[in-house]
């Protein structure tokens, strides 16, 4: 009997997943994901903010120094202070930006087939999908660094816990509500340029690299988890290195209500760049990066496990089969020769096809530009998008420049 229920339970589960749409599937991932890797990593955030924004306490005692005094002072929930505006930021972060980063893709391939494509395209679409999903959830990102600076000893909390000093942000709404009475909804928003200008060429660059690293991996390893995120956490050390002073900026610039009245005001990203670097050193720029760099790697490897393992749950499919379910839905405008010469000659290049070109040839068969088309690449419509790869890939390198010499 309990077997049954529990049947009819898991039945009810999977009906339940079958029914939600690509996006909701692709939301549900990439939250589930961004939070359990963000806690993880949580006492590094906190004291990379605390090496950031130049507390000075901590400049010159480094990690093991920084951890034991957070640890005498707070305790050990002090390693995760700010983490719940943390997490309740990057859920919804990570949620549109692995969601927003599909979309974007798919509309890409959809809008300009031919044109973006490989690198190109994971570039484009990652710059967009980072800018998109920090101008949705700023506002969290402000009020973690502000919790996150705060240094409280436990002198300064009361029997409820609350802390007695009313210069401290009590949470995360009294931090969110100050702020708005502070400096209205600019206040809230208060360090995003250099936030997008950072975001924009790191999400691209992340993406950018993780997918060449990925033409370099052995066929064999090419489903391997390991080599996935092998190849996403070097991706994320080099797009960090790349950007890492508009971090730094950004960073200043949210707590700079906070800092002593005689600092200098930053104001404007390149100039913030060159002031912080006369008046605190060029090294300040990377503060914190080999911190970064100790969090980075566990965090996107956590973040790729856990995405990849919901994404089975939610029988998410593949990119590339999310990819032809679409282009078979939609109408599209008849190629010209040109555009099918162009495929055939890609094809001619290769000894495997990727995805990309194997779509556009596919685009080709939807459209009924059969004549250039010759077995294997006959009757594509009929095949599912396994098969049809796989036929590309059996396909002989001189048959693909056959078939280019045919079609001219």
């Amino acid at each position: 009997m309990a077997k049954q229920r529990q049947d009819r339970d898991d039945d009810d589960a999977k009906g339940v997943v079958d029914l939600m749409p690509l996006f909701a599937k692709e939301l549900l991932a990439g939250g589930v994901a961004g939070g359990f890797a963000k806690t993880v990593v949580a006492p590094l955030e906190r004291v990379k903010i605390l090496f950031q924004t130049r507390r000075a306490e901590f400049q010159s005692t480094g990690l093991s120094g920084s951890a034991i005094r957070i640890a005498k002072t707070e305790g050990l929930l002090g390693f995760y202070r700010g983490n719940g505006a943390s997490v309740a930021r990057i859920i919804p972060y990570a949620a549109i930006h692995y969601m927003s980063y599909e979309e974007y893709r798919r509309w890409i391939m959809q809008t300009f087939p031919g044109v973006w494509q490989g690198p190109t395209l994971d570039l484009v679409a990652g710059s967009l999908s980072g800018g998109t999903a920090v101008l949705f959830t700023y506002p969290l990102d402000l009020i973690r660094t502000k919790l996150a600076y705060q240094i409280v000893s436990p002198t300064k909390l009361n029997a409820s816990g609350m802390v007695n000093n009313e210069q401290v942000y009590r949470g995360i709404l009294d931090c969110l509500s100050k702020t708005y009475r502070e400096g209205g909804i600019r206040g809230l928003y208060r360090g995003v340029a250099p936030t997008l200008v950072g975001i924009f060429p790191y999400a691209g660059l992340k993406f950018y690299f993780y997918e060449e690293m990925k033409r370099h991996v052995p066929e064999e390893y090419n489903k391997s988890i390991m080599a996935k995120l092998t190849c996403g956490s070097v991706a994320g050390l080099l797009g960090q290195t790349f950007t890492y002073p508009l971090e730094v900026v950004r960073r200043q610039m949210q707590v700079q209500k906070l800092l002593p009245s005689d600092s200098a005001e930053l104001k404007g990203t390149l100039k913030s760049i060159v002031l912080i670097a006369q008046k605190q050193g060029w090294k300040q720029l990377f503060s914190g990066l080999s911190i970064n760099y100790i969090k980075v790697v566990p965090s996107v490897a956590i973040g790729f496990t856990v995405y990849d393992t919901m994404k089975l749950y939610l029988r998410v499919p593949s990119r590339d089969e999310a990819g032809v379910e679409v282009v078979t839905n939609k109408r599209i405008s008849q190629p010209s020769s040109h555009s099918t010469l162009h495929s055939f000659k890609l094809y001619s290049e290769m000894e495997t096809a990727s995805f990309l070109e194997v779509w556009e040839v596919y685009q080709q068969r939807l459209l009924k530009d059969r004549d250039t088309l010759t077995t294997p690449l006959h009757d594509l419509q009929d095949l599912n998008l396994h098969e049809f790869v796989q036929n590309i890939e059996e396909t002989p390198k001189p048959q693909l420049q056959a078939q280019l010499v045919s079609s001219q």
